[in-house]
């Protein structure tokens, strides 16, 4: 039932052919699928104990690094949602058979709805979709949560530049460039109705500061016809990776 060592699969053609890293653990049905946030890798907490959860449980389970993360390869500036997402979907034809749950934070949240999309537009595929846990979803961020919320000077250096370093939390500051913007604008998804064909189980913490609590409401309103739970974690912050957060994410996957 282990994951072993990691797998290679080239995605894209030509001059954008890029190599995606995979780790992809035998098991049984549903499997489960973890798609990570933006600068995020499948080595972070979430996704291991993701892992761990599946190995004891005989759960199949994918994870893998988007092109410009961890150890796949590719530039983190040559990285778009659409590019992103063309590797989600490989990977997930590539490495999943029958119902699979799509756990998606931050970033993940909104490739996991698009995912979900393209899914239900394939004439065929060997996997289907069981659920989606999605973890302060971030559907639109580049738009909503990065352009709009952009002061006119940092606008500018985008535009003019084709980047802007931006402060990080977390670690360096990293580049939002102005092909991210453009090219998101191709997959905005909150102006209209979302169809997954599946239930939904959102959990979101109310003192997230990169995704406000607000968004993850704004994303259920596009979610009329689905089975959708919201969970609002009162004391949560953006990353839900203390051992409670863990906890209550693993608990969604168990519905499933």
């Amino acid at each position: 039932m282990t994951s072993g060592a990691a797998q290679f699969i080239e995605v894209g053609s030509g001059a954008a052919k890029r190599p995606i890293a995979v780790r992809a653990r035998s098991g049984g049905s549903p499997g489960l699928f973890w798609l990570g946030g933006f600068k995020s890798d499948m080595a972070g907490t979430k996704a291991l104990a993701l892992d761990a959860w599946a190995a004891e449980r005989g759960r199949a389970c994918v994870r893998f690094d988007y092109s410009g993360h961890g150890m796949s390869g590719g530039e983190f500036t040559d990285g778009t949602i659409g590019g992103w997402l063309e590797e989600g979907l490989a990977v997930f034809d590539a490495f999943c058979e029958g119902p699979q749950v799509v756990v998606g934070s931050s970033m993940g949240g909104w490739i996991a709805l698009l995912l979900a999309r393209a899914i239900a537009r394939q004439a065929s595929s060997p996997a289907m979709l069981a659920g989606l846990v999605l973890i302060a979803p971030a559907p639109d961020f580049t738009e909503e949560l990065m352009w709009k919320a952009f002061p006119p000077e940092v606008r500018r250096a985008i535009e003019t530049d084709g980047a802007w370093l931006r402060p990080s939390d977390y670690g360096d500051p990293y580049p939002i460039t102005r092909k991210l913007i453009e090219e998101g604008r191709n997959h905005l998804l909150l102006g209209g109705s979302i169809s997954t064909g599946c239930p939904v189980r959102i959990l979101q913490g109310a003192q997230d500061a990169d995704v406000p609590w607000r968004h993850a409401f704004a994303l259920t309103e596009r979610l009329p016809s689905d089975d959708v739970v919201l969970t609002m974690i009162r004391d949560g912050d953006h990353r839900l990776s203390r051992p409670q957060d863990i906890a209550r994410i693993l608990a969604a996957v168990a519905e499933f």
